[in-house]
């Protein structure tokens, strides 16, 4: 019986995708959090569905399949937190970051920053908390090449003036600047989930790519990508993706429906 929480066009897109031999390799790429992790008040306690590491080991078993996540997290709290099968490829900090899991731990890129990036990387970070300063749960994150002002745990009425402050902090200092749900991340390295991807892509030689996410910031991502390629939204919100899936358990249930179309047909 076919699983009600995946859309029919959905369905009948990965069904088809799954018969199309023109379409190996595949890029299977997802973001983490709200994707296959439903959203934490307190990010550490976030996990893949159990449901999610299964069918993620089921589809890095499929041959002309590459796995990668794609996310705002650092990577190390990204490797730490993902439960995913040797030789999935790891983008963090929005694609500022990348590494790829190997039984022995991480393959990672190396991220150099120049002195005048790494100056102004101290700096956004003493500004960053200067805006977290008084206000109950405001909370800065500091990564190799960005600083993250957090907001999921404050009343709006400390949010709302946190986030304004620091994209306006962001303008001020000229960096990139990342507003989504909750957060705004301050990157001293041009990065964002499109460029990553379509670069990934291109070294792959994948010619489709599925992508999932929740985020404003995975806009970016259905942006950029091409027409033959699968856009998913998970939840609600305005967006640019050709399909849409209630939540993270939907999600998992359209990634099942993937392997079985890969290895049935």
């Amino acid at each position: 019986m076919a699983d009600a929480r995946v859309p029919d066009d959905l369905r009948e897109r990965l069904t088809g995708l799954g018969a199309d031999a023109a379409a190996r390799p595949l890029l299977v790429a997802l973001d983490f959090d709200g994707t296959l992790a439903p959203l934490q008040d307190d990010p550490a306690a976030s996990r893949i569905l159990p449901a999610g590491v299964e069918v993620l080991e089921s589809l890095a078993a499929v041959d002309g399949v590459h796995l990668a996540l794609v996310s705002g997290r650092a990577m190390a709290d990204l490797h730490a937190l993902a439960q995913v099968p040797p030789g999935t490829y790891l983008v963090g900090s929005h694609g500022a970051e990348r590494a790829r899991v190997t039984q022995f731990g991480l393959d990672r890129d190396v991220v150099e920053l120049t002195h005048a990036q790494a100056d102004l990387l101290a700096a956004l970070g003493a500004r960053a908390a200067a805006v977290a300063r008084g206000r109950d749960g405001v909370w800065v994150e500091s990564k190799p090449t960005a600083v993250v002002v957090h907001t999921r745990l404050a009343e709006p009425a400390d949010a709302e003036p946190a986030e304004a402050e620091a994209v306006a902090l962001g303008t001020e200092l000229g960096v990139g600047t990342l507003h989504g749900k909750d957060v705004v991340e301050l990157s001293v390295l041009p990065a964002d989930k499109g460029t990553a991807l379509q670069a990934l892509r291109h070294e792959l030689g994948a010619p489709v790519v599925l992508y999932a996410g929740d985020d404003v910031t995975d806009e970016h991502a259905f942006e950029a990508l091409d027409p033959q390629d699968v856009t998913v939204k998970v939840g609600e919100g305005g967006t640019v993706a050709r399909f849409r899936v209630a939540d993270p358990q939907a999600g998992v249930a359209a990634l099942a429906l993937l392997h079985d179309a890969l290895t049935t047909s």
